[in-house]
C-alpha cells in the first residue's frame, strides 16, 4: 500500500478545527501546553483569540472548558488520551460527563502507535474509561476524511463527546463520494458472509487487508468499521452476527472495555454468536517504532490475519 495516501488523524484534527473555526464564532480550543503536537496549533495560528494554552494542567483545563461550556460557547479541550482521558479522568466525569455539559476532548497519541514514547505515554485504556461515563459519545474515526467528519459532528451534537486521534499516519480509505459520517451509524465496508470483522480506528485499513488475505484461502470476510464506539450501532453488529455466524472484533485499545467488549455486550444479550477479540491483550505497550510495535503485538495485517486464522 505504499502508493496509498497516509494521514495521521491528529493532524485531520488540527485541520478540521480550523475550518470549523471559520463557520462557527462559538468554538473555542484549549490545550495543555501541547498545541505542537495535538496541531490546534493550526487554529490558534488561525484563531489566536480563541485559543487558550491551560499549561501542563490538563484537569484545571477541563475545569476551564466546562465553565465556557455553561455561557454557551463550545469548547474543545485537547491533549494526549493518557491525559485528557487518564490523568483528568475525574474532571471529565464529575465536571463535564455529571451536568452533561457541551464539552468536546480531542484526544491525541492514543494507542501503542504512540511509539518511542512508551508504555507511560500509550493509553491503551482511554475507549474503556470514557464508555463508561453516562451520556459520553465516543468516536475513533479510521482515517482523515472520518476524523474532519467526526470533529463536525462533535460540534453539532449537543453533549460531551470523546474524540479519539492518532500519531500514526494511516491510509486514507474513505474518500468515496458516498461516504457518509453519522454518529451512532457502522459502516460495512466489504461484504462477506463466512464472519464479520468488525474493526475501529487505526485497524480499520489493517482489517481490509486481512480481509483479502483471508479471500485468498477461500475465507469470504465481511468488514465493518464502526467509528462510533459509543452509542455502538447495535442493529448492524447483530445483523452482521446473524449474517456471518462468527464475529472478530479489531482494536488498538485493550481487549478489556473497548470495543470488543461493548459488541460481546450486545451479542451476549440479543445474539449469542462466537466472538474473537483482536487488540492489545492486557498488558502494557513498550517503546519502539510504531509500526514494528503493530507487528509485536499482532494489529497490523498479517497479525489479524494469523490471528483469525488460528481460530476461524
Amino acid at each position: 500500500m505504499a502508493d496509498v495516501v497516509k494521514i495521521a488523524t491528529r493532524d485531520s484534527y488540527g485541520e478540521a478545527l480550523a475550518e470549523l473555526g471559520k463557520e462557527k464564532e462559538d468554538l473555542v480550543v484549549l490545550d495543555a501546553d501541547l498545541a505542537a503536537a495535538t496541531k490546534t496549533g493550526v487554529f490558534k495560528k488561525a484563531f489566536p483569540d480563541r485559543h487558550i494554552d491551560c499549561g501542563i494542567a490538563e484537569c484545571n483545563m477541563v475545569g476551564i472548558a466546562a465553565g465556557i461550556a455553561t455561557t454557551g460557547m463550545v469548547p474543545f479541550v485537547s491533549s494526549f488520551a493518557m491525559f485528557a482521558a487518564g490523568r483528568a479522568f475525574e474532571q471529565v466525569r464529575n465536571s463535564v460527563g455529571y451536568p452533561h455539559l457541551n464539552v468536546k476532548i480531542g484526544a491525541t497519541h492514543a494507542g501503542i502507535s504512540v511509539g518511542e514514547d512508551g508504555a507511560s505515554h500509550q493509553c491503551n485504556e482511554d475507549i474503556a474509561l470514557m464508555r463508561a461515563i453516562p451520556g459520553m459519545v465516543v468516536i475513533n474515526p479510521s482515517d482523515d476524511i472520518e476524523a474532519k467528519a467526526a470533529v463536525r459532528a462533535a460540534y453539532e451534537h449537543d453533549g460531551p463527546v470523546y474524540l479519539r486521534f492518532g500519531r500514526l499516519a494511516v491510509p486514507v480509505i474513505n474518500d468515496k463520494p458516498d461516504y457518509k459520517f453519522e454518529i451512532g451509524k457502522g459502516i460495512v465496508l466489504r461484504e462477506g458472509s463466512d464472519l464479520a470483522i468488525i474493526a475501529t480506528g487505526l485497524c480499520v485499513s489493517a482489517a481490509l487487508e486481512a480481509a483479502e488475505k483471508l479471500a485468498a484461502d477461500g475465507v469470504n470476510a465481511e468488514v465493518i468499521n464502526i467509528h462510533t464506539i459509543k452509542p455502538l450501532d447495535e442493529e448492524l453488529v447483530i445483523a452482521a452476527a446473524k449474517k456471518c455466524g462468527k464475529v472478530v472484533t479489531v482494536e488498538e485499545h485493550s481487549v478489556i472495555g473497548g470495543l470488543g467488549s461493548a459488541v460481546c455486550d450486545v451479542l451476549s444479550e440479543k445474539c449469542p454468536t462466537p466472538v474473537k477479540k483482536i487488540g492489545v491483550n492486557d498488558c502494557f505497550g513498550e517503546s519502539g517504532p510504531a509500526n514494528e510495535l503493530l507487528v509485536k503485538y499482532g494489529l497490523d495485517a498479517a497479525g489479524i490475519y494469523k490471528s483469525i486464522k488460528a481460530w476461524n
